[in-house]
């Protein structure tokens, strides 16, 4: 279990607060689509991801972004239970969808990226490395059913 400290859990609200799911969701799957192409075999009912501006009006793509961050909402209000609330997540992912885990942390650094791009210089050192162990302990729950 994860111990988190009140600035830590200040520092997590503060950052989610001002995220808009709809577009930073999209915006990290785009970046992950396209820096990291052979992700996209795991999404073969979305239809043409061949190159930026197709996976950029894919509204599969957009759609999937949403729900990407609507699972990590689940993570910001219950932080004492990540592994806990993506128990079937992780089982979904592992036995069904078959996702190699390696693709929750480019999925998370990705995620990262388009944060501190939204956020400029308001991305200390101090909130990412926060940021980063909170999606860190996501990337664990995602990838508990696998080992």
């Amino acid at each position: 279990m994860v111990e988190w400290s009140p600035a830590e859990r200040k520092v997590i609200a503060d950052v989610w607060g001002k995220i808009n799911p709809d577009e930073v969701g999209h915006q990290a799957l785009v970046r992950m689509f396209v820096v990291y192409p052979w992700t996209q075999r795991y999404f073969g009912t979305f239809g043409n991801l061949s190159n930026v501006a197709a996976i950029t009006g894919n509204p599969k793509v957009a759609e999937h972004g949403k729900t990407v961050l609507g699972a990590l909402d689940k993570a910001v209000k219950h932080m004492d239970d990540i592994k806990g609330i993506y128990a079937k997540l992780s089982k979904l992912h592992c036995e069904k969808l078959n996702v190699d885990p390696d693709n929750f942390k480019l999925l998370a650094d990705c995620l990262t990226i388009v944060v501190a791009l939204k956020f400029g210089n308001a991305f200390t050192p101090e909130v990412q490395a926060t940021w980063q162990k909170f999606l860190c302990v996501v990337v664990a729950a995602l990838s508990s059913r696998y080992f």
